[in-house]
């Protein structure tokens, strides 16, 4: 399989803090399906852990997420009184150690990709050849990217955001985590991706912005 070639879509987005990063990562999760094939990319502290924490919540799996650094693969099964009972597992993966496509075959995440999501940090140039499609998520931490572009208002998110009770028992941040805005870049590669999806929340969300 082959995941080269140019992204059919690219979509910034403005996330002012921790929580909201989270909450984005939960929405996403409500479109993703078993098969499916993230890959994360960002600099220590940019908020890799607190993204995967939200798909998990969002997806209805277990809950602990944390850095799989020293065991290169956590699997965190379906629950079955989640919101998405049957619905995919998900396997965390950290490639940052790992230097070839070969040593992530040698992981053998091809046996479950099939019916889990699978979410790799640090991936980049080493999964593409897994799947014929795939999202890639690129986090930046707000240090030094003053002036990025970003389409927050176009996805309906708010310019601040107040913590609520949403994540509890999901939402652990990482030392290394600090809550401050990211920018967050998402691209669609595939069959799978033909068109970005809807991240905006729906009216009433407490994520949603007042304003609209």
């Amino acid at each position: 399989m082959s995941g080269s070639g140019q992204p059919a879509w690219e979509l910034t987005v403005q996330a002012t803090t921790a929580e909201l990063t989270h909450a984005l990562a939960a929405r996403l999760a409500v479109v993703l399906d078993a098969g499916d094939l993230l890959v994360l990319s960002g600099e220590l502290g940019a908020g890799k852990t607190t993204f995967t924490q939200g798909l998990a919540e969002g997806l209805g799996v277990r809950a602990g997420v944390i850095s799989p650094t020293f065991v290169l693969v956590r699997i965190h099964p379906n629950l079955a009184d989640g919101p998405r009972p049957g619905g995919p597992d998900l396997v965390h993966v950290d490639a940052y150690r790992l230097g070839s496509a070969a040593e992530i075959d040698d992981i053998d995440l091809e046996n479950t990709l099939d019916s889990a999501v699978t979410v790799v940090e640090w991936g980049r140039d080493r999964v593409e050849h897994l799947s014929n499609s795939r999202l890639e998520i690129d986090l930046h931490r707000a240090i030094g990217l003053a002036g990025a572009a970003t389409a927050g208002a176009a996805a309906g998110l708010p310019a601040q955001e107040t913590p609520t009770e949403q994540g509890a028992g999901f939402l652990d941040f990482d030392t290394d985590e600090t809550d401050e805005p990211r920018t967050i870049v998402l691209r669609g590669y595939g069959p799978r991706w033909p068109a970005a999806p809807d991240l905006a929340f729906p009216e009433g969300d407490p994520h949603a912005d007042p304003r609209h």
